[in-house]
């Protein structure tokens, strides 16, 4: 009995959260599979203790910490630079970035600096000032320079984790209202120098329609909440679950053991595109048989 109340909470928050904001999936077969159904009741603490509200953009002013990064940008950007001239900023060469790995396929690259406690000896060699920012503030989680090329663009998604509020900083954009990020319908175009910082559990896509790469300082930042339970949640989820989606820039970094294991599934996956082509019927079927035995499994 206890399993199908818990299965009630997850498809009342699943709802919530499929429903949230203006833009929504069309499809129902997308709200199904949506990845953030799978942490919908995790999030939906997040959202009812959230100190800063919810709303697809926040005001900077709201975190004064992360107001040394705009001070500093020009240093941060030259490092960034050396990288990209380098071709440090990359995509991963392997199957090990489950995180962001489907949107290689649009020519977006990373480096990573920070992700959730792992340590990375190559942003620490290569990047020491920005690095010693990002250590300055004990509330950045995630850090990484982000690229998206001329003609980039990222496709409607959400992420599926609600415990960060994302951070953008220009670093070499395009500054063009043509190369933007649309988060649940509202339009923020890059500019060198300038943050913008927005709830990326809100569905929302980017687009880079110039001739112009555009390069971006990125930060997963703490969410502050009211409630010291959820955020002690926060803390040991983060060390524990998203520590171990770590992935590597170069020999020598550590790889979680999530993306240790991503390139076994993503094969799977692969397999499942094949049966797609081959009977959309039969790929849909064996999906939702799928996720009905892993119901079964866990709340019965």
């Amino acid at each position: 009995m206890m399993g199908l109340y818990i299965l009630l909470i997850f498809i009342v928050c699943a709802i919530y959260v499929q429903n949230r904001g203006k833009v929504k999936h069309t499809k129902l077969s997308r709200q199904l599979t949506d990845h953030s159904n799978l942490l919908a009741p995790v999030n939906c603490l997040f959202y009812a203790f959230s100190k800063v509200g919810n709303k697809p953009y926040f005001d900077t002013q709201l975190f004064p910490q992360l107001k040394i990064f705009e001070e500093h940008w020009e240093e941060i950007r030259d490092e960034a630079l050396a990288l990209h001239q380098q071709t440090h900023i990359k995509a991963s060469d392997e199957l090990d970035d489950l995180g962001f790995n489907s949107f290689f396929k649009a020519g977006w690259k990373r480096f990573y600096l920070k992700w959730y406690g792992a340590n990375l000896p190559s942003a620490k060699q290569l990047c020491p000032r920005t690095i010693e920012l990002i250590n300055s503030v004990p509330e950045i989680k995630g850090a990484m320079f982000t690229m998206l090329p001329p003609g980039g663009r990222l496709v409607n998604h959400r992420d599926p984790y609600a415990g960060s509020i994302r951070y953008h900083l220009g670093l070499a954009t395009p500054n063009s209202d043509d190369c933007y990020i649309d988060v649940d319908g509202e339009k923020y175009a890059w500019r060198d120098g300038e943050a913008v910082m927005f709830d990326e559990t809100y569905i929302h896509y980017a687009v880079n329609n110039t001739e112009e790469n555009r390069i971006i300082f990125f930060l997963d930042v703490k969410r502050p909440v009211t409630f010291v339970a959820v955020d002690w949640f926060n803390s040991v989820f983060s060390r524990v679950v998203l520590a171990a989606s770590a992935t590597k820039n170069l020999e020598g970094d550590k790889v979680g053991l999530l993306n240790r294991m991503f390139g076994s599934v993503q094969k799977l996956r692969m397999q499942g595109k094949k049966l797609k082509r081959f009977s959309p019927f039969l790929y849909y079927a064996s999906q939702y048989i799928f996720y009905a035995l892993l119901i079964y499994l866990i709340f019965f």
